[in-house]
């Protein structure tokens, strides 16, 4: 049995278990929550000791036919991608588990909803089939609305429980509408990833089929993600639910949607990466006809990628506008959680092995932060009972152990060196500044200036200035109960910083292979290969163009396009109608 099936199996054996322990049996049940994560939690860290980099496949592998016909199998195995996500979500599993001593009510269905949310996206991240990755993921997301409905606070938590259950549904289905299509347009009559990638490589999937396929696992995992402008579901809902919920699914389920797009998408569509947003037809034509021809040069050339670097600046600019405007404490972090999303979709869009490696740091990162920021203000909700900024203050003065903790996490927020988020986010930059060199100095400018101003104000609200007379009886975490959690995720965040290695040698070597497969193969697909391509102009086509196409280094520069010819060979040039084709480096493909 591999370690992988022991690290997502004790949390759901022990939801199990607790089904027939009786409700009164309260500290019973804490216990085996509490032993059952750390149990994971122990086997996650022993996991990714033992985990070799460089590795040729998957490590810790295991797999077991289940229904032959429709080519699925329990299939779980590591590699540099997923290795850090697993360690990442059994320690803030744990962390969630130690946190949850603040629900009083229904503490029996409270801690097996949490062990079943704890199982299902370790077993999605752990899973190397398609079925059981999106199977297992349902399997913690439904936890999530029960939670809220139920645990929730805040006059709005209904109006949050149904639109988070809304829109995250309606992701889901789109991504598995996705995936399903992806299944029978490959012919591979398996859903096992590996096999899928070996299958495309040799019989990729019709460029059509591609050009659908990648946009509904774009935006269905998007969804998910909470990337803009389809995010207003994340800060209300992450501002309702109890403290644990917030902690998991900010933290580890959030990621499951960028994990997928990575794992799944860029390797399995390279056609449909490339693909342009608005397909040349005599339509989309007609509706761009009053458009400055550069304008309409642009659009026609805008990739999926290329859009998707836009967006994200709607996480990091906008959303991080919405921050500044927060008076709750807990809306302006899921508002911040939601803006640092859009650091991670940049480093995707890069497609280069330097952006995709800060990607996958920041998704870890960001899971210690995510889940360390809400626990910390679950806290202080539980001392005071409110998370109004402007009824607060002074709090360092009282809860010196909280001040801190959250004071670091601001600084972790606000990519200061020394936290594991600094090394993500300046790898994204790097890798970024290539290819989207504008968007990334916008997001360069939105993480300095507007990521600081509005958590530094936070923390000047919250921890500083005077203390209101009624705060004067608030305790600080003395316990080491109360303290664990909270240090726990605080060192990793700076172990993970200041000693990055630990996960760039790991993470590099397989972001190099996704790359590698969503760049080259998108160059191998179609007709002629050429260093440089030339269209020509034929003697019966009028307002024909000639353009020249050179080099292409690191990602998708200088989309170029040529319309308006007829279909004609001349002088060994092949002049095509109505395509667009992009400037690529030294071997370009023309479909």
């Amino acid at each position: 049995m591999s370690i992988l099936t022991c690290i997502f199996g004790w949390p759901l054996l022990a939801a199990v278990a607790l089904v027939f322990v009786p409700r009164n049996y309260r500290v019973i049940i804490r216990a085996v929550a509490l032993l059952a994560t750390f149990v994971s939690m122990l086997l996650a860290v022993k996991m990714f000791c033992q985990f070799v980099p460089g590795h040729a496949g998957y490590q810790f592998e295991q797999q077991i036919p289940w229904v032959e016909s429709l080519g699925i199998s329990y299939h779980v195995g590591v590699d540099g991608l997923n290795v850090g996500l697993i360690l990442m979500g059994a320690i803030v599993a744990f962390a969630a588990a130690c946190c949850s001593f603040e629900i009083k009510s229904r503490e029996k269905e409270f801690y097996i909803l949490l062990l079943v949310m704890t199982g299902g996206i370790l077993g999605a991240f752990a899973s190397l089939d398609l079925f059981f990755f999106y199977f297992l993921h349902e399997l913690a997301l439904v936890p999530t609305f029960i939670m809220i409905g139920v645990w929730g606070r805040g006059e709005r938590k209904n109006y949050a429980t149904f639109q988070i259950t809304l829109y995250l549904s309606v992701g889901a289905l789109i991504a598995l509408i996705g995936l399903i299509a992806l299944y029978v347009q490959s012919g591979a009559n398996t859903f096992d990833i590996p096999k899928l990638i070996e299958h495309v490589k040799t019989n990729p999937l019709a460029v059509t089929s591609q050009n659908i396929i990648f946009p509904l696992l774009l935006f269905g995992f998007g969804i998910l993600v909470s990337l803009w402008p389809f995010h207003t579901w994340a800060p209300l809902g992450y501002a309702s639910a109890p403290s644990p919920t917030a902690m998991l699914h900010a933290g580890v389920l959030k990621k499951f949607g960028l994990y997928g797009l990575i794992r799944v998408a860029l390797p399995l569509l390279p056609q449909g990466i490339i693909a342009p947003v608005l397909p040349s037809t005599h339509f989309t034509r007609f509706l761009v006809h009053a458009l400055p021809e550069s304008a309409q040069l642009w659009l026609f050339s805008l990739g999926w990628l290329d859009l998707l670097a836009l967006l994200c600046l709607g996480n990091i600019l906008f959303v991080g506008w919405v921050a500044m405007r927060q008076k709750d404490l807990n809306l302006l972090i899921g508002n911040s959680s939601v803006a640092h999303m859009g650091f991670i979709f940049l480093g995707i869009a890069s497609l280069n092995l330097i952006g995709l490696t800060g990607a996958v740091i920041i998704m870890i990162a960001h899971g210690f932060l995510a889940a360390l920021t809400f626990g910390l203000s679950g806290y202080i909700y539980q001392q005071t009972g409110t998370l109004e900024m402007s009824k607060l203050g002074g709090l360092a003065r009282k809860l010196p152990f909280i001040g801190t903790a959250l004071l670091m996490a601001a600084m972790a927020g606000c990519g200061l060196p020394g936290f594991a988020n600094f090394v993500g986010e300046v790898t994204v930059f790097f890798g970024a500044w290539k290819v989207f060199p504008l968007v990334t100095g916008l997001a360069l400018w939105g993480a300095l200036m507007i990521g600081a101003l509005y958590m530094l104000r936070a923390m000047r609200n919250v921890l500083h200035g005077p203390l209101p007379e009624k705060w004067s009886g608030l305790s600080d975490a003395t316990h080491v109960w109360c303290k664990l959690p909270y240090a726990l995720l605080l060192t990793s965040l700076l172990v993970f910083g200041c000693f990055p290695r630990l996960l760039t040698e790991k993470i590099t070597p397989d972001a190099e292979k996704i790359v590698n497969m969503a760049r080259s193969e998108a160059l191998a697909v179609g007709g002629t290969r050429v260093s440089r391509v030339q269209f020509g102009v034929p003697p019966n086509c009028v307002d024909a163009r000639t353009l020249g196409f050179d080099r292409m280094k690191d990602g998708p520069l200088n989309p170029q396009a040529v319309s308006g010819v007829t279909p004609e060979t001349t002088r060994e040039t092949r002049v095509l109608h109505h395509i667009f084709v992009r400037a690529l480096a030294s071997n370009t493909i023309l479909n």
